[in-house]
């Protein structure tokens, strides 16, 4: 696909590339989780880090942007009562797609089941049956880890060698802000 002028001039860098990590602590903070989960959950392969996985003593986890957005989304979900079984199945389906297509999705729960709906009649149709239940924007939740993530430094994998990511102007003074 061609890019148009003003698309060369202005990339949507509001996603991170695919290739930025963020290292284990900074996933839990971003996703509100432990760090005692975080390792359950690569261990078993609910949520496994995709930019660079642990490979020995002294390796670093790397979690790209989608990684702690299904990580908090996995949290959420814990909240309200959802079986492991059953997020299981749901991150499956949040896996296959990509990171943009995402933003459209929103995950609704009866504590039992989770339903993934991308349309306002799925979601009519979903609620008719009358049952209570609790949904995700997945949309906004990529808003708030985004937002997070901002504050944290981000890594890329160049070879063997995990260097920096540089930061832009705006991210150097939120930082200082916090830190001043």
């Amino acid at each position: 696909m061609r890019e148009s002028g003003q698309e060369a001039l202005f990339p949507d860098d509001s996603v991170p590339d695919e290739m930025v990590g963020y290292r284990g602590t900074t996933a839990c903070q971003a996703a509100g989780i432990t760090y005692r989960q975080l390792d359950y959950w690569a261990r078993t392969g609910l949520v496994v880090p995709t930019v660079r996985d642990a490979s020995g003593s002294g390796t670093q986890r790397l979690y790209s942007f989608k990684d702690i957005l299904v990580l908090k989304v996995v949290k959420r979900l814990l909240d309200t009562g959802v079986s492991l079984q059953n997020i299981r199945v749901a991150v499956d389906h949040l896996r296959v797609r990509g990171v943009e297509s995402l933003a459209g999705v929103t995950l609704f729960s009866d504590g039992a089941s989770v339903y993934e709906c991308t349309s306002p009649e799925e979601i009519v149709d979903l609620l008719q049956g009358g049952q209570g239940v609790f949904g995700i924007a997945v949309g906004g939740t990529m808003r708030e880890v985004t937002g997070t993530l901002a504050e944290f430094p981000a890594e890329r994998v160049e070879g063997d060698r995990v260097v920096p990511v540089a930061q832009d102007e705006l991210a150097r003074r939120r930082q200082a802000r916090h830190a001043g």
